[in-house]
């Protein structure tokens, strides 16, 4: 049975590594669904954290050809602990003012924010699970979105690990 996985990877922080890495999931027919990266608590590493779908043979697989690559120092997979996933979306959406206060009804909900507004548009910022953010996307959906940016997911494990 094919699940999203959420892997962390520390890598020498190296030009060439984050196409390596990506080329390696390509190269393997494996999918990304999303990769973030950024600096890591030791200097000269980074921290990928990559969510892919499949079952556990193909993730099994993917960590194999990951320790194969040189730049790898760790792989980790964040999806077997409790853990905690956020990603950030910033979504303008058409927004004519006697729509606003619907639309920022939705936003409080969320506990999203206006970040910017247009004459004719506002822009949301919003940071949670990959779900809230997809739902949020579905209710503002109706008024017109015009443009969507998401991050990606970031993740760690929870607790003293």
């Amino acid at each position: 049975m094919s699940t999203r996985h959420t892997i962390a990877v520390l890598v020498n922080d190296q030009p060439g590594v984050l196409q390596r890495v990506s080329g390696l999931f390509g190269r393997r027919g494996f999918n990304i669904e999303s990769i973030t990266v950024g600096q890591s608590e030791e200097p000269g590493l980074s921290r990928m954290v990559i969510v892919t779908i499949g079952d556990e043979q193909t993730l099994e697989q993917i960590e194999k050809q990951l320790y194969k690559l040189i730049d790898v120092i760790k792989v980790i997979n964040l999806s077997i602990s409790p853990m905690v996933g956020r990603e950030l979306a910033l979504i303008k959406v058409n927004a004519e003012p006697a729509e606003r206060p619907e639309i920022m009804g939705v936003v409080e909900t969320f506990r999203a924010s206006v970040v910017d507004i247009g004459s004719r548009n506002l822009m949301v910022q919003v940071v949670g699970d990959t779900t809230k953010i997809d739902a949020m996307i579905e209710l503002l959906k109706p008024y017109g979105i015009r443009e969507l940016s998401r991050t990606g997911v970031t993740a760690m494990i929870r607790g003293n690990v």
